[in-house]
């Protein structure tokens, strides 16, 4: 299944509320509802394949809280409403990407491990030089 096919399908069953959104706007922010929430929950996932069930559900944290997006980036109610549904679209195709594969362990080179120790020696020399004078313990 698509990702688009699922943001579709989760937007169906998804929760809107608008209500004030705060920053610049005059008269118009003190009147208006143009911050938009979508709300998305365990129960918005039914009627999906099961595997894409468990992947939303544990990448997206469903089982724990419900998911909030809230958008008051604009002053217009339905460009905010656009905002979250593209911020869902990205959620979503993130969630469903494969795991990157396991990172293999390598050895420092040795060009790397003689740096490491001349830097080494170096912070040393310095250190020694920040004793006071006639400061014989070693």
């Amino acid at each position: 299944m698509e990702p688009t096919e699922i943001v579709d399908h989760l937007l169906k069953s998804a929760e809107w509320t608008a209500s004030r959104s705060s920053g610049p706007g005059g008269q118009h922010r003190d009147k208006a509802s143009t911050r938009a929430e979508l709300t998305l929950t365990l129960d918005s996932l039914a009627g999906l394949a099961p595997e894409v069930v468990s992947q939303l559900a544990t990448a997206l944290a469903l089982e724990e809280r419900p998911l909030r997006i809230v958008v008051q980036d604009d002053r217009s109610l339905s460009r905010n409403r656009d905002i979250a549904v593209e911020r869902l679209r990205e959620l979503v195709s993130r969630a469903l990407e494969p795991p990157s594969p396991p990172r293999r362990p390598t050895r420092p080179t040795r060009t790397s491990r003689e740096r490491r120790l001349v830097e080494k020696a170096r912070r040393g020399r310095d250190k020694v030089l920040r004793r006071p004078p006639g400061d014989a313990s070693n």
